[in-house]
């Protein structure tokens, strides 16, 4: 793209904000310009006062701006176009509002919005006709809000919809959540190391509205949600019930042939979701594996007893689940809306 859209980052200094950094930095199609944080910051450069916390080293491009400070005027005097949030929810509830009426393209990690009838949870792989909810917001006359998915719920949509064409008629999941998706500085490492902890905040019951909502489909789900000590990495269980009669071979071809339907987006994986034989495969040590980074989904272990299906999913909380999952977005708007422009 020869003039690449530009964009800001809310919330830049959190470990999903870092990652929007990360993604962005390189990104054909979007220029970073701001980086945005606390008013406090103000103008202090990012490589100096910031604490990187991913294992990926600070991009020197990220390292040398300055931040900026939240000014809807100033973002359209700097032609910023994009905006994506990292915002924790009670604060993005007011700012997104502010941002879309203003005319912004909002690509939101929140739940702020989630369930919003008019706003989708946009997995594009998953759920890309839902992407159309944005004119109900006014668009193209207005702005608007697009949400990615809860990271625990971003994973189990992406290997579950190849597998709605077999009538999904129950489901029983328990996540093992890595610890970075508390945030940072997050749980008290006397809490946490040797530790489980078999009880995260809402997390049950957005596994079950958003699976429904995602994937349009009434299943029963009943989810358990366990906090583990591993940095990085959602690893779930899984036992399915199906309403066709189906095998193995079924679902491992379900999943090889599942791809994005249209053209390639910069970080859609070719393969969203990769099986493994390993019998000890997946592990959240893999969480930074694949093509892109982080995008992929891994599957692992599928086995069958009785008339139900068991396997296990591994995905990266802070790429597929939450910063990824938004730049994916902004990357099928501009394919679907925008596409003069590439």
């Amino acid at each position: 793209m020869k003039n690449k859209i530009k964009c800001a980052v809310l919330g830049s200094t959190g470990m999903v904000g870092q990652v929007f950094l990360q993604m962005l930095a390189e990104h054909p199609w979007f220029k970073l310009t701001r980086v945005i944080a606390s008013d406090k910051r103000e103008g202090q450069n990012y490589g100096g006062s910031a604490t990187w916390l991913l294992p990926q080293p600070l991009p020197k491009s990220i390292a040398a701006l300055n931040f900026a400070k939240f000014d809807i005027e100033e973002l359209k005097k700097a032609d910023v176009q994009i905006v994506f949030s990292a915002l924790p929810a009670d604060i993005a509830k007011g700012v997104e509002a502010e941002l879309r009426d203003a005319g912004f393209w909002v690509f939101s990690n929140a739940s702020a919005y989630r369930y919003e009838n008019n706003v989708p949870i946009l997995i594009p792989e998953v759920n890309l006709p839902s992407l159309a909810q944005i004119e109900k917001q006014g668009f193209p006359e207005k702005g608007f809000i697009i949400t990615n998915s809860n990271c625990t719920t971003a994973g189990l949509a992406v290997a579950l919809a190849p597998l709605r064409p077999f009538g999904i008629r129950k489901m029983f999941v328990s996540t093992y959540q890595a610890i970075s998706g508390a945030g940072y500085p997050g749980l008290s490492a006397l809490d946490i190391m040797e530790n489980a902890i078999p009880h995260i905040n809402g997390e049950e019951g957005k596994v079950i509205r958003e699976c429904q909502k995602i994937l349009e489909i009434e299943t029963e789900i009943y989810p358990t949600c366990v906090r583990i000590p591993v940095k990085f990495g959602h690893l779930e269980a899984l036992w399915l019930e199906f309403e066709q009669n189906v095998n193995e071979q079924d679902i491992l071809q379900a999943w090889k042939n599942f791809q994005l339907d249209g053209p390639a987006l910069p970080t859609a994986p070719k393969v969203p979701v990769l099986y493994g034989d390993a019998v000890d495969f997946p592990q959240p040590k893999l969480a930074w594996h694949g093509e892109p980074a982080g995008m992929q989904v891994f599957t692992g272990r599928l086995r069958r007893q009785n008339n139900m299906f068991g396997f296990l999913l591994l995905a990266n909380n802070i790429v597929r689940g939450a910063a990824g999952g938004s730049i994916i977005n902004a990357e099928a708007f501009i394919r679907q809306y925008q596409g003069h422009l590439l």
